[in-house]
């Protein structure tokens, strides 16, 4: 019975995170002031701190320096407290449910409000669906007013509060929920107390979001409401299972090597979309703030891997709604899981058990000592997030440009934004992560040559302190060797090899084709080396490079093919290696 409840709940849940399904009615922000400072309806002056710490290296330096695993450790103790944090579990006592937790973390935002000469301004979002038998639901976020609303823009970093056991709605079960996902919620209350003493010109929300385990509809409150008060916003960092370091017997592909495999320095980050992707170019402007501003000073170096893949497979997260309502939103997740959550009768892994605790006493003294989430490692990602924040929230507006190639030779062009002195041109093969980055200064337009190849390229403003602003949408360009020739003119259809290869639970597949009008029917056929069907990912095709995304999952390791079909007959076939 557990093997099929598990199945009909991830058949729901797949469905309800590929078509987007609003349902929550009655969306209202508690806090009317709250309300207006997200719509940029404020006076920047009334919250402005005794001393301003608005240069970038003293931003960095703050959050480096401030982020502290035990208080981060202190949080998890409380939330472990609460014992079921479920949507559907009690919210009248003062002590256990979710209705204890979500007051608890409003209190908390207040204390760091006071803490910070009274700069946060802290709400519930409340909206109504029947969840778990709860008819209303509330998330937690206190918002730090930007001190520019000339060009208003919105920033969030969240990670959901609730949990759950075995049955996704058991109220009564002990649902600790310390990796999934009180690490996350961790997380954002540490970036809110620390944060909030930064000046920044964006407006950062710090929130935790409710019933992402019963369909994301907390996260798709917030970004219906947003849609609905035309907030503004420029980007989303949402953490989930963001704390622990051992692998478990099970975990959702990609993840760990092995049972009690250790992994403290690396993160993934999970986005949608492949090409001119604005999740993916967040992703990437991600890894690159912290390779610019925190990698030279850290003593603990991090591993960001930018994955192929929107989340895990067969699974979701609360980035997903904002996505779909059209807002850049990203997932971090620790490189090991404990667990896939598929709860058969087999299952032994904590994550959604009531085995997910913060730890166990192995001295019999009645105090915790061995712990499954690492408050340093969570440290670190929590730094990595807030690092991100800021720098997105004080960089530069983001140009827009034109590109045009002859030979091996690329010509860039700035065509808005600009009056900035200094710019990026950002390429890339078709890999998540850029080949090669070219600065150029006192110029609009800047040439480079490059080999014969297809690439993706985009472009960044760069102002006076060397931040980096938001990437920029991409277009594809080709390079030749000496003859003169643009693709177009030298093949009307090429399939081209995919993208990683070896690749771990995604690549990306990719066709030229010049006359798109032609064909009536295009599609790729993935086969084994038997020959054997193992999927057919149709697309209709456009002029010029085509992408499509294929997700192997968690599947044989070994060599497969792929074909590309025009009006039914196959005219091209590579081969990839699916490797991890």
């Amino acid at each position: 019975m557990k093997v099929l409840k598990a199945t009909i709940t991830t058949f729901f849940f797949s469905l309800i995170t590929s078509f987007g399904i609003h349902s929550q009615t009655n969306i209202v922000s508690t806090n009317t002031t709250a309300e207006e400072i997200l719509q940029g309806n404020y006076n920047p002056n009334d919250y402005n701190p005794t001393i301003n710490i608005d240069a970038p290296s003293d931003i960095v330096n703050t959050i480096y320096s401030s982020i502290n695993a035990d208080s981060i450790k202190s949080y998890l103790e409380v939330l472990s407290t609460f014992t079921n944090r479920n949507s559907g579990s009690d919210t009248v006592s003062n002590s256990y449910g979710i209705g204890a937790a979500r007051r608890w973390i409003y209190q908390k935002f207040q204390d760091f409000s006071s803490q910070n000469e009274n700069r946060l301004v802290t709400s519930y979002l409340q909206f109504d669906r029947d969840i778990c038998g709860m008819d209303q639901h509330r998330n937690v976020f206190t918002v730090l007013p930007g001190t520019n609303n000339s060009d208003h823009k919105v920033i969030i970093i969240e990670g959901h509060f609730d949990s759950r056991c075995e049955n996704v709605c058991d109220v009564l079960c002990d649902a600790h929920g310390m990796e999934d996902n009180g690490s996350g919620t961790a997380l954002v209350m540490e970036l809110a107390r620390v944060m909030g003493k930064l000046s920044l010109d964006n407006t950062i929300v710090f929130m935790a979001t409710t019933a992402e385990e019963q369909g994301l509809y907390g996260a798709d409150a917030f970004a219906d409401y947003a849609l609905d008060k035309n907030i503004p916003i420029k980007a989303v960092f949402n953490n989930d299972v963001i704390g622990g370091i051992i692998c478990g017997e099970t975990s959702s592909a990609p993840s760990c090597p092995g049972e009690n495999h250790i992994d403290s320095t690396q993160v993934r980050i999970f986005s949608g979309g492949s090409f001119n992707s604005p999740s993916k170019q967040l992703a990437r402007f991600t890894k690159m703030e912290y390779q610019d501003e925190l990698e030279p000073i850290v003593s603990v170096p991090m591993m960001i891997s930018i994955m192929s893949a929107e989340d895990r497979t067969g699974r979701g997260g609360d980035h997903i709604p904002f996505r779909q309502a059209g807002f850049p939103a990203i997932r971090f997740t620790s490189a090991n899981e404990h667990g896939n959550a598929s709860n058969g009768p087999d299952y032994h892994d904590r994550q959604h058990t009531t085995d997910d605790i913060l730890g166990v006493d192995t001295e019999g003294d009645m105090i915790l000592d061995s712990f499954f989430v690492d408050f340093n490692y969570l440290a670190r990602n929590t730094t990595i997030n807030g690092n991100a924040v800021a720098m997105a929230a004080i960089g530069p507006k983001t140009p827009d440009f034109a590109i045009s190639s002859f030979n091996e030779d690329i010509t860039v062009e700035i065509t808005d934004q600009t009056q900035y002195d200094t710019y990026m041109l950002l390429i890339r093969s078709n890999m998540n992560d850029f080949d090669t980055v070219f600065t150029f200064s006192g110029s609009l337009t800047h040439t480079v040559s490059l080999p014969e190849d297809v690439y993706r390229a985009s472009v960044c403003s760069v102002d006076e302190d060397g931040i980096e602003s938001l990437f920029s949408r991409e277009e594809f360009i080709t390079t030749t060797v000496g003859v003169g020739e643009i693709l177009e003119e030298k093949k009307g259809v090429e399939l081209f090899q995919n993208r990683p290869n070896p690749f771990d639970e995604a690549t990306t597949i990719s066709a030229f084709i010049e006359n798109p009008q032609k064909y009536q029917s295009t599609y790729i056929i993935i086969t084994d080396l038997t020959g054997k069907q193992v999927e057919r990912i149709d697309f209709t095709a456009k002029k010029g490079i085509n992408e499509v995304l294929y997700n192997h999952g968690y599947k044989k390791v070994g060599t497969f093919s792929y074909t590309l079909y025009l009006n039914n007959k196959p005219f091209q076939t590579k081969k990839m290696v699916f490797a991890y």
